[in-house]
């Protein structure tokens, strides 16, 4: 047999590579999708399982099953009533997500660090965890994690920093209800109006603030609990009624306290503790 037996001059040549057909299994349903729905990242967070960012990666991975059929492009639409479900590998991973507690010292940034100053992430290491927890320190665990919420430079107490978005929508979204409460020391006089402003009359830069409790808690420190976290919010409340912030430490969020865990220590939420 000749070459050209083998290889027929007037044959096109084959590519040498060819793409495989998307399987069955990991195309979009037709059938579920709609045009006119919510985006499937959308609907996710609005149920609770991720916050839209967790859930465009569980769907780019193929974790994510709407109506028994899995879904792995983003930005498609479904009607509100689908049922959606996690694969076992996506569970796994939304399970694994921590969420810690850590007492910050003044001189610490929530976020990024910022004139010199370090961030308060940095306080995460195994030497700063606090004893007495059944969970060890994982470098995992710093991936991903991020403040929910600020604490200004200049004040102390209990900063969360979590890889949930769930968790972290709870607490700085903007129809939030979880109660922060700080202990704030001040000086100068207030008077009953003022204290009575305090609790719910205010506004800062052109909007009102939301009603909060204040109260004495002995001659110089007043308590505060809120339901908002506007920039320096109690500092700023204090100027406007003729008082001076000289320590401010954030003691509890939601039903979650920050109780006797020492400054510059750390540690992790606690099974059953829900803010």
């Amino acid at each position: 047999m000749t070459q050209d037996d083998k290889t027929p001059k007037d044959d096109a040549p084959k590519p040498r590579f060819q793409r495989a057909p998307k399987p069955a299994a990991e195309a979009q349903s037709a059938a579920n999708a709609h045009p006119d729905g919510v985006r499937l990242s959308k609907l996710m967070s609005e149920r609770g399982l991720c916050s839209r960012r967790e859930a465009d990666n569980l769907i780019e991975k193929g974790w994510v099953f709407v109506n028994g059929e899995r879904v792995n492009e983003l930005g498609v639409r479904f009607p509100r009533d689908v049922d959606i479900k996690l694969s076992r590998r996506g569970e796994a991973l939304q399970a694994d997500r921590v969420t810690i507690i850590l007492h910050k010292p003044v001189g610490y940034v929530s976020a990024q660090p910022e004139h010199g100053y370090s961030a308060a992430v940095e306080l995460i290491t195994p030497d700063n965890l606090a004893p007495g927890g059944k969970q060890g320190f994982q470098r995992q665990h710093l991936k991903g994690l991020a403040p929910a919420g600020r604490l200004d430079i200049d004040s102390t107490g209990m900063l969360v920093l979590t890889q949930d978005g769930v968790v972290a929508k709870r607490l700085i979204g903007d129809d939030t209800k979880v109660e922060k409460e700080y202990l704030v020391r001040v000086e100068g006089k207030l008077s009953n109006a003022d204290l009575a402003l305090l609790n719910h009359g205010l506004e800062l830069d052109g909007k009102a603030l939301r009603p909060a409790k204040v109260q004495w808690m002995n001659k110089d420190q007043l308590r505060f609990i809120l339901k908002e976290g506007r920039k320096r919010q109690i500092r700023r409340m204090c100027e406007l009624v003729g008082l001076k912030v000289v320590g401010l430490k954030r003691v509890r969020i939601g039903k979650v306290r920050l109780g006797d865990l020492p400054m510059g220590q750390w540690r992790y939420l606690r099974d059953g503790e829900m803010f």
